[in-house]
């Protein structure tokens, strides 16, 4: 399995960017991928998931109304809508993929499969 990210980089607060993540190796259509962020000294925070079979979504109360996932099952490609973008979203952003877990609020450690990761920078 492997993930790809891309669409990272610099924006003004109040701004959009839209991350993408394609996976490839998946033998099933049944897996669900996530998108977690990292800032500098904090854990990673989920802030957004996805099935891939049935479009279920979950995203936390911190970007609910902001972030939107999406998915194109066939090109196999997840996306992440990011709107009204603050400060406190700069971070680096990783999609994960595992096969057994639903559409909901689960920790890092749940998943098994991890992209390489892309930078999120909110700053005026």
């Amino acid at each position: 399995v492997q993930l790809v990210e891309s669409g990272g980089g610099y924006v003004q607060p109040g701004g959009s960017l839209r991350l993408s993540c394609a996976a490839s190796g998946f033998i099933s259509e049944h897996y669900v991928i996530g998108w977690f962020r990292q800032a500098p000294g904090k854990a990673r925070e989920e802030v957004a998931c996805i099935s891939n079979s049935d479009g279920t979504r979950y995203y936390p109360d911190s970007v609910k109304g902001r972030f939107t996932a999406s998915r194109d099952s066939a090109r196999k490609v997840v996306y992440l809508q990011m709107n009204s973008l603050k400060p406190e979203d700069t971070a680096v952003y990783y999609c994960a993929a595992d096969p057994s877990l639903v559409a909901a609020a689960s920790a890092a450690r749940d998943y098994d499969y991890w992209g390489q990761g892309t930078q999120v920078t909110v700053s005026s």
